[in-house]
């Protein structure tokens, strides 16, 4: 039987400060797939891993991120707020990342947040990052900026791309083919077996999110869908072993 592969969302969410280099390394220790992070600019041009436009939910700074250079970001603390004991957790660049996984065999799901802020050449800096790492075949673009989608189509071919959608869309596969995306990651609440099968069929990879209870598991398993974003992927694993044939 086939099973997902499980990629940990912005690390190990569940016990780790998000979109750290701690939350990171965890995924790779407790055998993750993938990870999945998210990307923004920095004021000098800088492509940061951080999920919100603001600093003030995960950091000790206030504000957009947009408005600080790198080195202003670094001194910041993104590990307290979940707890005190990740004190000194930095905001990693991208280009950190890239050089730590280059040497792991991790997939990466980089979501680029241009949805709201519409940041200058996010996507050329950040396909020059990948390129620059050679990690083209173990990535996986997202966004859900369609448009920013179907302009790293045109950038880099080579890289895989999905489209990532919150609501229902009139027709999900129309909007992939329109975009050029090889993917698609739904809110995991949007997925029905008839649709799974359907999107499979047609040559989409279906990776949903963000999966964390038992019997939402069982349920993407079931499904069959490609990849599981969770922030507790220990739990999927758990599943997943017990479903194997004795």
């Amino acid at each position: 039987m086939k099973h997902p592969l499980i990629f940990a969302h912005r690390g190990v969410k569940g016990t780790h400060p998000e979109n750290t280099m701690a939350a990171f390394l965890e995924a790779e220790r407790v055998g993750a797939h993938g990870i999945e992070l998210d990307i923004h600019l920095s004021n000098d041009g800088e492509v940061i891993v951080i999920h919100d436009e603001t600093l003030d939910r995960t950091t000790n700074g206030t504000g957009l991120a947009f408005n600080y250079t790198l080195q202003q970001l670094k001194a910041l603390d993104a590990g307290s707020f979940f707890d005190h004991r990740f004190a000194g957790e930095q905001i990693p660049s991208l280009r950190e990342v890239m050089a730590w996984a280059a040497g792991t065999a991790l997939l990466l799901n980089i979501e680029l947040k241009n949805d709201i802020i519409r940041y200058p050449e996010l996507e050329q800096k950040t396909v020059q990052l990948v390129r620059e790492y050679g990690l083209e075949d173990r990535v996986i673009f997202s966004s859900f900026n369609h448009e920013s989608v179907e302009l790293l189509s045109s950038l880099a071919p080579e890289i895989h791309r999905a489209l990532l959608y919150h609501e229902p869309l009139p027709d999900a596969l129309i909007e992939a083919r329109k975009r050029q995306a090889s993917g698609l990651h739904p809110n995991f609440m949007l997925l029905t077996k008839e649709f799974v099968q359907l999107a499979q069929q047609a040559g989409f990879t279906l990776r949903p999110y963000t999966i964390n209870e038992y019997k939402d598991l069982e349920n993407m398993i079931a499904l069959g869908v490609d990849v599981i974003i969770t922030d507790w992927p220990a739990r999927a694993f758990e599943l997943i072993k017990e479903r194997e044939p004795l």
